[in-house]
């Protein structure tokens, strides 16, 4: 049974797409009709495509794996932060910083600053600093809760993106493109899916397309971490990667998805603990190295 229906989609006004002069050919297949110079996004094929990207979705959660939502424009940064909240999976609203995913090791050295100057504050390193010092200090550390903050448990890179707006986020699909994991994606009609994995042709400028598009993906997430908790209730032991791997080809999952689910369990090494805390270093500069955005 489909997860929505046309008049649903309809009534959230996922089939209006951009004018006719700023469409991506790329897109044609995805274009039902075009009305007063606006392309009319196929409805039916959208149903097709979000039943497909919540099936793959519900697997990857099932797995134990995370799925990180990618969202940075004004609209949709409150629907996902709360939805996403909710299922427990990372996201990025604030802003993409460049090499978040190639160079995720200076990212996590990042977000292990954050716990560094929490212990500084427990421990009475505080007291011995001047008070120019720790205001620094402080506005370093919501300076990087709020770009990082999100991503806190993203201990090793996830097995997939979601992303609003490919256009708008060209650097974080590139990313993911290079490191060679799946994408799903709203594409509007001035969108390339080319790159995408799991397209669903939709509005991705109206909030009430992005909430409803999100709440389906997050209910199916939901749907697998349950499963994955009756699963590890009845089951304590661990699954073989190869009877894991038959378990997947047998339910027509893509290839690229039962990669990401069957890939190297382990938990990539912490890194060391012991970075020291720049204190007059510039507060625009907090995060400067993973920050750098890529030249192809």
């Amino acid at each position: 049974m489909p997860r929505t229906n046309f008049k649903e989609l309809l009534d959230a006004g996922v089939h209006f797409g951009h004018l006719k002069r700023k469409w991506n050919p790329a897109m044609a297949p995805y274009i039902f009709m075009e009305r007063n110079g606006i392309h009319i996004i196929d409805l039916e094929k959208t149903v097709a495509k979000i039943d497909e990207a919540a099936s793959a979705m519900k697997h990857i959660a099932r797995s134990g794996k995370k799925v990180l939502f990618v969202a940075t424009k004004k609209q949709a940064k409150e629907i996902v932060a709360e939805k996403v909240k909710a299922v427990n999976m990372p996201y990025v609203t604030e802003r993409w910083p460049g090499g978040m995913l190639t160079n995720f090791p200076t990212i996590r050295k990042a977000v292990k600053k954050m716990s560094s100057i929490d212990k500084m504050a427990v421990d009475g390193t505080f007291l011995n600093l001047s008070k120019r010092e720790r205001l620094q200090i402080t506005r370093q550390r919501a300076k990087l809760e709020k770009t990082l903050g999100s991503i806190t448990d993203l201990t090793r890179l996830p097995s997939a993106l979601f992303i609003v707006d490919v256009s708008k986020e060209h650097i974080a699909v590139r990313e993911a493109k290079r490191l060679g994991i799946p994408v799903f994606a709203m594409v509007d009609t001035n969108s390339d899916p080319s790159d995408i994995e799991f397209p669903i042709p939709a509005n991705d400028d109206a909030s009430k397309s992005i909430s409803l598009i999100i709440g389906i993906l997050c209910q199916a997430i939901e749907e697998g971490l349950n499963e994955r908790k009756i699963e590890k209730d009845k089951e304590p032991q661990t699954k073989d990667k190869k009877i894991m791997r038959k378990e997947l080809e047998t339910k027509d999952i893509p290839a690229a998805i039962i990669e990401a689910l069957v890939a190297d369990d382990d938990e990539e090494e912490e890194l060391e603990e012991d970075d020291e805390i720049i204190v007059d270093a510039d507060d625009d500069d907090v995060i400067k190295a993973g920050d750098e955005t890529e030249e192809e």
